[in-house]
């Protein structure tokens, strides 16, 4: 503990990484699902769907281990706490020096957004449950909003605080009084999912991010149209704003960051920032010259804003579930669809987010040492062997081993099956 103390100690007197330097962070064993930068000390804090939070001193990640499944969201609160939101339906707040966890728990869905109020006092999330809740920084039972009609994706406060934005993929943004009775008021009904939202510090106008992949730019009291932007991409994933330089940055499902002068109300900058896949987080520096990002890569990056026209789209093109799947024999094809997002064929240890499958044949299902099973697995009786793999995959895990973290899938066909055994029993004997 002392090592993890001196260490966090370290990472908040140290510095970021070098402004004007394209910068990769690399450590994660999953995609980069949120970005957050402190905007005290600029230091970077990474969301991966490995499960854990990555405080970043330079390139050298801490790890912060706690949640029990991908964690999608992660907010600085102020120089030593930080908050983060995952698949497990929780939120977790962090004490950075000492890394000691609280776990905030009441919402019955995956956390996607986490904002703190102006004054510091409440936290507000936005969960696939549909709900809002709004929680005591100092602690005591939260309280839960209720009206959307369907998973709510992003939160935004108000200036002063006492009102709050919430997006849904309902189609709606809504309007909450904090301290109301918990009716809100329809400001949008954009007709297609609302992913992400941005509300001006001065609550002059609110941008937002759609399914359809238009980014627009309303009136946040009345919800009249003041722009839209759309480059024929979508959907739009993720946003981030720099109030001092103007600059609103936009990421989407094809790779691309849009830069928005809002100022002038113009794109400025159309960046292709990844060869693969999409962009998932945004998040800028404090003096807004980096911009850093996150996607299906197992790296985050950040890019100079001034030169992001001299860069080549970052990461792999060789990036394994990413691969043409006709190229690959049956077994290994199957692998790399349901498996090697999360499992690792090497030995241990592994930061993918289930533990690795080196080793597999005879070994007992909860036997990997180190890695955090849920309680259905530790101490289990299964063996893994063809009968207990087929039927894992046969059955679904959730009928097989109900209660275990590993997601819903099945392989229907039982060649498909068979094969991939067969795959396994090569690519992870000794």
């Amino acid at each position: 503990m002392r090592a993890f103390v001196l260490a966090c100690a370290g990472l908040l007197a140290a510095g970021a990484p070098a402004a004007q330097e394209f910068t990769t962070l690399k450590g994660h064993g999953g995609p980069v699902m949120g970005i957050d930068v402190n905007p005290e000390t600029g230091h970077v804090a990474t969301a991966s769907f490995d499960n854990s939070v990555g405080l970043w001193e330079g390139r050298t990640p801490r790890w912060l281990e706690g949640h029990d499944a991908a964690v999608i969201t992660v907010r600085f609160l102020d120089e030593t706490t930080a908050a983060s939101g995952s698949d497990d339906f929780d939120v977790i707040l962090w004490s950075l020096p000492d890394g000691t966890a609280t776990r905030l728990e009441g919402h019955q869905g995956k956390v996607a957004d986490i904002a703190l109020s102006p004054d510091g006092t409440t936290l507000a999330t936005a969960s696939w449950d549909g709900s809002i809740g709004l929680w005591p920084r100092d602690g005591g039972a939260a309280r839960f909003l209720k009206g959307h009609n369907a998973s709510v994706s992003d939160v935004a406060f108000s200036a002063d605080g006492a009102r709050l934005y919430s997006a849904s993929a309902d189609g709606t943004i809504r309007l909450w009084q904090v301290n109301g009775d918990g009716t809100p008021r329809v400001v949008v009904n954009a007709g297609f999912g609302v992913n992400r939202l941005i509300l001006d510090p001065d609550d002059q106008w609110l941008a937002y991010g759609a399914v359809d992949g238009v980014t627009r730019v309303v009136d946040p009291m009345s919800g009249e149209t003041i722009r839209d932007f759309s480059l024929d991409r979508r959907p739009i994933l993720s946003m981030a704003y720099h109030a001092a330089s103007g600059q609103l940055a936009v990421g989407d499902g094809h790779g691309f960051i849009m830069m928005i002068d809002t100022e002038a109300w113009q794109i400025v900058r159309d960046f292709r920032a990844m060869r693969q896949g999409p962009v998932w987080a945004l998040e800028f520096s404090p003096d807004g010259t980096m911009i850093y990002a996150g996607g299906i890569e197992d790296v985050a990056y950040g890019w100079p804003v001034a030169d992001l026209d001299a860069f080549d789209p970052a990461g792999s093109d060789q990036r394994t579930f990413l691969r043409d799947p006709e190229a690959m024999p049956n077994g290994e094809r199957q692998f790399m669809r349901k498996c090697s997002i999360c499992h690792a064929l090497t030995p241990p240890p592994s930061r993918k987010a289930g533990p690795s499958l080196h080793g597999l044949f005879g070994r007992k299902a909860g036997a990997v040492p180190g890695y955090p099973y849920s309680e259905i697995l530790d101490g289990s009786d299964i063996v893994w062997n063809e009968e207990t793999i087929d039927a894992l995959f046969d059955l679904g895990p959730d009928h097989y081993i109900p209660g275990s973290k590993m997601p819903m899938q099945r392989i229907t066909a039982g060649q498909d099956r068979q094969d991939l055994i067969e795959y396994l029993r090569e690519a992870t004997g000794p």
